[in-house]
């Protein structure tokens, strides 16, 4: 089967605890809710794509506990592929999601076994290089260059889910061709505070676009010289968490169908916002009949 988009890196079974106030230190707080669900920043991403029409396929490593199960269940019922995926021995990687009542707010306390690693001799070469396009985040990141260097050399797209900048963050910005940054990273890679100028200054020539996601301010765009800033959507913030996850699935389905620049920001948009209006991850990924009616016609 050929797929639309395969994705590699994070899996996670969460913990999401309410509060009604923000967690300060020293403080005592009182948990006003409990689920557990389940997440992820590429597996959220790909239930996105499969929700909103895609053939995704995820490939990673799950625990083999009852949770490391239900993950992959939820992901299989969600219509993400698992099969190149693997099992092994360890604890399924988790996360503790603190989310503030007032605000939507979140604080994620996540834990991984490094057992549970992707290694890059797993990666179906096959898999990858018949697919329309790659996402990958910095989790797994030998699979991860492995993955993209495979991608490259078939012509496909490679999308990202970068959120944090340590050393090994150059390397993988040079393997994806559309980099997709969290909000504070521009300004930690280059020392610039000007978003515009960041993202100049990491435009590299092996990039098509590189995007940059702002919370409430919505996202900003450099696509090849021209700069585009599309706002977000008001809505009244449940748990943010997943939001992220969410825009960068939608802004593949709309990538892929070829919208232009302006037109990929509002669908991404659109779609974190009514992510934001619902609890968890996964649970938030809407469907392309809700984005069309939150869009102007």
């Amino acid at each position: 089967m050929r797929f639309d988009v395969v994705g590699i890196g994070e899996n996670s079974c969460d913990v999401v605890l309410r509060v009604a106030e923000g967690v300060a230190p020293n403080a005592k707080i009182p948990i006003t809710a409990r689920r557990t669900l389940h997440g992820g920043q590429v597996a959220t991403t790909l239930a996105t794509c499969a929700s909103l029409g895609l053939r995704a396929a995820y490939i990673g490593v799950f625990g083999n506990d009852a949770e490391g199960a239900a993950l992959r269940r939820a992901l299989e019922q969600r219509g993400v592929d698992t099969s190149f995926s693997v099992d092994r021995d360890g604890r399924g990687r988790s996360a503790v999601i603190v989310v503030d009542d007032q605000s939507g707010d979140r604080t994620v306390l996540w834990e991984r076994d490094a057992n549970l690693d992707l290694r890059a001799e797993e990666i179906p070469a096959d898999v990858i290089a018949s697919a329309r396009a790659l996402h990958v985040d910095d989790t797994d990141r030998a699979a991860t260059i492995a993955a993209a260097r495979i991608a490259r050399r078939a012509g496909l797209p490679i999308t990202s889910d970068f959120d944090r900048v340590d050393a090994h963050t150059p390397e993988l910005l040079a393997a994806v061709s559309v980099p997709i940054l969290a909000e504070s990273m521009p300004a930690a890679l280059t020392g610039e505070p000007d978003l515009e100028r960041a993202l100049r200054m990491l435009r590299r020539p092996e990039h098509q676009t590189i995007c940059v996601t702002l919370g409430t301010r919505g996202a900003m765009l450099l696509a090849p010289d021209r700069l585009y800033h599309v706002p977000a959507f008001a809505v009244t913030v449940v748990d943010s968490t997943g939001a992220g996850d969410v825009f960068r699935g939608a802004f593949i389905v709309a990538m892929l169908r070829g919208d232009d620049p302006e037109a990929i920001l509002r669908y991404a948009n659109a779609a974190a916002a009514i992510a934001c209006t619902r609890e968890g991850a996964l649970d938030s990924v809407p469907s392309a009949d809700e984005i069309r009616t939150l869009l102007p016609c």
